[in-house]
């Protein structure tokens, strides 16, 4: 599915702002401190000075401990308007370096993309729609990618909620597929009690067995991930498979030369390998 595949493109051009390092210096300057401080703040800033039960509530998967690090506290360091300006600079300064220049057939794809998107049910993703389109190529570039990546997101969230998998349980099924634990319990803010438990609710369900998954929770598994991936198709659909792939043609170089460095892979965002 092209949606799926420009995703996973996307999302790694994307990703650039919590990993490389003149992203993570203009959150510092900014008053952002650490990569999750940096990561939660310039995430959240679209949504404004959001408290804790809506930055959890479309985070997700983060156990709402964790988040109590940074929010509402950070708010107090530094504005969603400098988060957004900050994280807008990193990722242009991080970009120039891979980017060196970017066709207007591409920004006018994307653009046509993104104004297509409906936003109903999707608040991260509608939140950064709202934000104004970027003069500058590379900062509307990164802005694309944002946009479109957090659609996806929104989409993936009311997909497990619909399954009643809260985002714990969403972390436990995938471990049990590819071991992703070690990378995602640290970075998640879960402790072993808690996951113990998850597991312990999905075995329950049938889902989880001694070996793993079982038959029904890789159908399960399996439905979730092809119901997003329908899901964040929709808006596509006004690009015809020509300009997909010659824009496909034109990011996948780009996002794979920005792996391993500056986007690790594997690492605690998730981001699969272009």
């Amino acid at each position: 599915m092209r949606a799926r595949e420009l995703w996973v493109v996307l999302e790694t051009l994307h990703d650039v702002t919590y990993f490389a390092p003149q992203a993570r210096a203009a959150h510092e300057a900014a008053g952002l401190r650490g990569f999750w401080r940096g990561y939660v703040g310039t995430r959240a800033a679209p949504l404004g000075a959001a408290g804790l039960g809506v930055v959890t509530a479309v985070f997700y998967n983060f156990a709402p401990s964790f988040l109590a690090r940074s929010v509402p506290a950070i708010w107090d360091v530094v504005s969603p308007e400098e988060a957004l300006a900050a994280r807008s600079a990193g990722a242009v300064a991080a970009l120039r370096e891979h980017v060196p220049e970017v066709p207007e057939p591409v920004l006018s794809v994307l653009r046509r993309v993104v104004e297509a998107v409906g936003w109903a049910g999707r608040p991260l993703g509608a939140a950064n729609a709202a934000l104004p389109w970027p003069d500058e190529p590379l900062a509307a570039l990164w802005q694309a990618a944002t946009t479109l990546r957090e659609h996806r997101g929104d989409g993936h969230v009311a997909v497990l909620a619909a399954e009643g998998i809260d985002g714990l349980e969403a972390h436990a099924l995938r471990d049990a597929a590819d071991g992703s634990r070690s990378v995602v319990a640290p970075n998640r803010g879960w402790t072993d009690e808690e996951w113990t438990a998850a597991r312990e609710r999905l075995t329950g369900r049938g889902l989880l067995g001694a070996d793993g998954l079982t038959e029904e929770g890789a159908r399960l598994r399996a439905h979730i991930e092809r119901r997003t991936d329908e899901l964040a198709a929709v808006p596509y659909s006004v690009v015809g498979d020509e300009e997909l792939a010659a824009l496909d043609g034109w990011l996948r170089p780009i996002a794979r030369g920005l792996v391993p460095a500056p986007v690790p892979h594997p690492n605690p965002v998730g981001t699969p390998a272009p």
